[in-house]
């Protein structure tokens, strides 16, 4: 009759053994997965940490000499080595600095420029305002200000209010939305030449230097594309959720989807509310219904679906919309147009899927984006 060996003696001269580099015994640790014994035939299966061979050659051999010495000589050993890199030690949460009193923080985002996305946020803020929210624009567009020509305040400038003891900017307000940006602070003909840190400076006092006061929504314009400043500002802000803009064109929503894909980046993780599509399709203003598709069709629509993202909806291309922007009262304003009401959709829509976040997921967290490290999610209190 041939030898049978009893599995909880393989799992007692297991126990005489260390992982390389790991410390307790392998049973104790997790390490031997699985066991299976089949008269004089053993197989162990074991998971390391370190993928170097010298570690998966000197766990072999310890397995098959610790067996032969305290079980059986002649055992017929088969050892599985697998390894399971070791997962990177989370970095401590630093408490960043939250803004008192702001809700929600949603980032407008394109990886193009030119694709009307200073238009989108002025005329979700005019919406919301609307609606009956309490809204507030941070115009991050450094490089290309627009919001205060939008709001037709681009002569306004903030003044300085005592908050606490504090002096604090007041934001311009029109239409209902309180707006800062740095076209407030220069020349309307005077080009912003500065370094990302200088940009991000100035942004950070237009956030935090601010007397926003309650807000129920703030809209961050950001620039186009993924680069400094978007950092900088999910550094500094815990941000609700994002909107990404865009054209059917296949150019811009080649951008689109690299602009989807920042936010989805594990160490920034802001989750996308959805894409939107402006100038979507052409409607003359004697011709209402019909729809020329200049740009192509449902290109948004369908790279929202291809990236499993929430559709917000179509913004046409109408001429009102650009001459609202231009003489600085947006189009959102108007009663009952094709544009107002397009616009009103795309808000709720907007809204049903911020309010599906708050409740489906924890508050975002903000950044810590290090130089060596790369990006580091932060918890923002």
């Amino acid at each position: 009759m041939g030898v049978s060996l009893d599995k909880k003696e393989i799992y007692n001269a297991l126990e005489t053994i260390t992982v390389p580099g790991e410390g307790g015994n392998m049973v104790a640790t997790g390490a031997v997965r699985n066991v299976q014994v089949f008269g004089d035939e053993v197989v162990v299966d074991v998971t390391i940490k370190n993928p170097s061979l010298q570690a998966r050659k000197k766990t072999e051999v310890s397995i098959l000499q610790a067996i032969h010495k305290e079980v059986y000589a002649k055992a017929k050993i088969t050892v599985n080595v697998k390894v399971e890199a070791a997962t990177p030690p989370r970095v401590a949460p630093i408490k960043g600095k939250a803004i008192p009193g702001i809700q929600n923080i949603i980032a407008v985002a394109s990886g193009k420029g030119g694709v009307g996305k200073s238009t989108v946020t002025a005329n979700l803020a005019v919406t919301l305002a609307q609606m009956g929210f309490d809204v507030g624009i941070l115009d991050a567009d450094i490089y290309g200000p627009s919001i205060p020509i939008m709001f037709d305040v681009a002569d306004e400038k903030p003044i300085a209010v005592s908050v606490d003891g504090k002096s604090r900017m007041r934001p311009v307000e029109n239409y209902g939305v309180k707006m800062l940006s740095i076209g407030f602070f220069t020349q309307p003909d005077q080009a912003v030449i500065w370094r990302g840190p200088m940009a991000s400076k100035a942004l950070n006092q237009m956030i935090f230097d601010a007397h926003w006061g309650q807000l129920d929504f703030l809209l961050v314009d950001l620039p186009p594309g993924t680069g400094d400043i978007h950092l900088s500002i999910m550094q500094a802000l815990p941000v609700t959720g994002a909107v990404v803009v865009s054209t059917p064109q296949q150019i811009a929503l080649a951008d689109a989807r690299k602009g989807v894909a920042m936010f989805q980046q594990e160490a920034i993780n802001v989750p996308v509310l959805g894409i939107l599509e402006n100038m979507a399709y052409f409607t003359p203003e004697e011709l209402p219904d019909n729809k020329y598709y200049i740009f192509g069709q449902h290109g948004a629509r369908n790279l929202a679906e291809d990236m499993e993202i929430p559709f917000l909806g179509e913004i046409p291309l109408v001429q009102g919309i650009r001459e609202a922007a231009d003489v600085g009262r947006p189009a959102a304003l108007q009663k009952d147009t094709a544009s107002s009401l397009s616009f009103e959709e795309v808000t709720r829509k907007m809204v049903s899927e911020l309010v599906l976040r708050n409740t489906n997921l924890p508050p975002t967290e903000a950044i810590k984006i290090t130089t060596m490290a790369g990006c580091d999610a932060v918890k923002k209190k």
